[in-house]
């Protein structure tokens, strides 16, 4: 195969034989098994070398196919080329397979720039790899864009000197590393980003650094959204630096889990600040317990901006005389939005005041009296509003000293009804879950919390009201809690549900309400099932093929063929029976009066059903 291949390069001077033998001693310097063989080496002079222009390839004809939309391409034709780039990724550059396979899965940007340099002869399958097998690819692009990142951010990082992915040793390793720690790969390109020197950690290095994370208290899960969100933890003895900033949060009653519930994804966060704003309302006199009020009840003051935002706020009403105190005072009545939308619109206000040519004392006093109001109105531009009012700043300035509070009459009103944020109502939600949890006794961070968090379903602030149907209906509060340990999903039911449910059990099958202690999970079974269950298990107490006091788990859990099989073995005839029912449709009471009836009657009533 080597030496047809060889055969077909035709070189006729004795300087192509030359410049032959210098590209193969020069190429070599690849680490991949791509080169050693002859059929590899003339395909990569081909790639090297100059390539003749032909006329299909400049004319009409050869600019339409290269400006071929990949958009057009059917499903099976985008699966084919994602499978010649997967098949060039691993057979050929010999990546493992499922890092083959999620770049060529994960980067469309790309895989849409190949196709319109592709020349389609025939299928899109083989004219990829045909395409391939002869232009070798900066393996560096699909790559970046696989793990998050846009080609205007990845292509500053691209290596000078690479081309291929496998040349970059301990790129793969510590991306290796990460994927099974269990960070999210498309979050990984971010994380490469804004600390590039952890992809250069030597083996271990880079483990070791995750490991001394978990060694200061946090959970892997924890681990992995503080370095998701904060890649620059990585770098450094930054982790040293993270326990000392975490242990000033617990003091005021800050744990790991509120941290971690209010780490948003896709924001950067640098915790030595938010460290900085705390110690800067410690120095203007806030105690431990204020301190925990006030990041309760207004969380951005300490997230947005990683506290910057508030240092900023506090900055700008020192320069206009606020004391500590009043400063203190404004923070306890901060109002329920977005702190820097808080700070941009007192910015606006201030700029407003400039620009209808209020006096330097005024300006001062209405800042220092109305804080809240000026953060909270969003104004109109000056322009427009002297058109709307038909007036003149003089005008406008003398109402705003009268009245500060008409400020609330100019602000821009929205046309249509603005649309909940819906990261906010999750984070919330999961705020409330996670305090109800801990308020029934459960570890933070435990698995137990963890499992139930998962299985909930539903607005947090409905759990409580679920969970006080059964202390209504006579359980203790304790083995309540210990309930929503063992099968949480009990309180995925509406509140009408539960009533129901306990209602059946007590005055429907006879069981006393504590049954539910042992067997909490029956909650979760729906209303007919119950009753088909306790109708054939009347019908086989009645004809003494059963024990009489079997337990309430016994009767619903298993199957129905366990449950036949378990309670008469030997009675054919209630197998049958019950089958029958399924297949007729009938409900539980009509199968009992049809075996209670003669066999003509059987006949007939079983036809009619069908």
């Amino acid at each position: 195969m080597a030496t047809t291949h060889l055969y077909r390069v035709r070189i006729p001077s004795v300087h192509k034989w030359v410049w032959l033998g210098f590209l193969i001693s020069n190429i070599r310097s690849s680490r991949t098994t791509f080169w050693p063989t002859a059929y590899h080496i003339v395909h990569g002079l081909r790639y090297y070398g100059r390539k003749k222009s032909t006329p299909s390839e400049n004319g009409p004809e050869g600019l339409a196919t290269k400006s071929q939309n990949a958009a057009q391409l059917s499903r099976a034709d985008w699966k084919k080329a994602q499978g010649a780039l997967l098949e060039y990724l691993h057979s050929t550059r010999s990546l493992q397979f499922v890092e083959a396979e999620y770049i060529s899965r994960n980067s469309p940007l790309f895989l849409e720039k190949l196709l319109k340099k592709v020349k389609k002869e025939t299928e899109i399958g083989r004219s990829v790899t045909r395409f391939l097998r002869y232009h070798p690819i900066n393996e560096f692009e699909p790559f970046f864009e696989s793990i998050g990142l846009k080609p205007a951010e990845y292509s500053p990082l691209l290596p000078r000197k690479l081309m291929y992915l496998i040349d970059d040793v301990m790129l793969l390793e510590n991306y290796q590393v990460l994927c099974r720690y269990g960070v999210d790969r498309n979050n990984i390109g971010r994380i490469y980003k804004e600390a590039t020197e952890a992809f250069k950690f030597d083996y271990g290095v880079l483990q070791s650094k995750l490991r001394a994370l978990e060694e200061i208290g946090l959970s892997q899960s924890t681990a992995v959204k503080f370095v998701s969100s904060s890649p620059s933890l990585l770098i450094g003895d930054r982790t040293r630096e993270l326990r000392k900033v975490l242990d000033r949060f617990k003091s005021i009653g800050i744990g790991y889990g509120w941290i971690q519930a209010h780490l948003l994804e896709g924001n950067s966060y640098d915790f030595t600040h938010m460290l900085q704003l705390l110690c800067l309302l410690c120095d203007m006199g806030c105690s431990e317990e204020q301190l925990e009020k006030l990041f309760f009840q207004h969380p951005g003051l300490l997230f947005e901006a990683s506290g910057n935002t508030a240092i900023s706020l506090i900055g700008f009403f020192i320069k206009f005389g606020y004391t500590k105190e009043e400063i203190w005072s404004m923070f306890l009545k901060f109002p329920q939005v977005n702190v820097r939308k808080f700070v941009s619109n007192l910015r606006k206000c201030y700029n407003f005041l400039v620009e209808i040519e209020m006096e330097v004392q005024e300006i001062g006093r209405i800042v220092h009296s109305h804080p809240l109001l000026l953060g909270s109105c969003c104004l109109k531009k000056l322009d427009i509003l002297l058109v709307d009012l038909n007036t003149e700043k003089k005008d406008l300035c003398d109402v705003v000293k009268q009245d500060p509070h008409a400020l609330k009459g100019w602000v821009i009103r929205p046309r249509v009804k603005q649309i909940r944020n819906r990261e906010a109502e999750e984070l919330r939600s999961k705020i409330t879950k996670m305090k109800f949890l801990l308020d029934l006794g459960f570890v933070e961070n435990s698995k137990e919390m963890t499992k139930a968090l998962k299985v909930f379903r539903g607005k947090g602030g409905e759990l409580q009201a679920r969970f006080d149907c059964f202390v209504k209906a006579g359980l203790d509060r304790k083995d309540v809690s210990e309930m929503i340990k063992v099968a949480p999903q009990v309180l995925n039911q509406s509140e009408e549900v539960i009533k129901k449910k306990m209602d059946f059990l007590v005055n429907g099958v006879g069981y006393p309400i504590s049954s539910l202690v042992a067997f909490p999970a029956y909650v979760g079974y729906t209303v007919q099932r119950v009753k088909l269950r306790f109708a054939m298990y009347d019908w086989l107490k009645e004809e003494k093929r059963v024990q009489p006091n079997l337990s309430l788990s016994t009767i619903i859990t298993c199957s129905d063929e366990l449950f036949i099989k378990q309670q008469q073995a030997n009675c054919k005839i209630v197998t049958d029976v019950y089958k029958g029912y399924e297949n007729c449709e009938l409900t539980a009471s009509q199968g009992i009066r049809l075996c209670n009836s003669s066999p003509e009657d059987q006949d007939v009533q079983t036809n009619s059903a069908g």
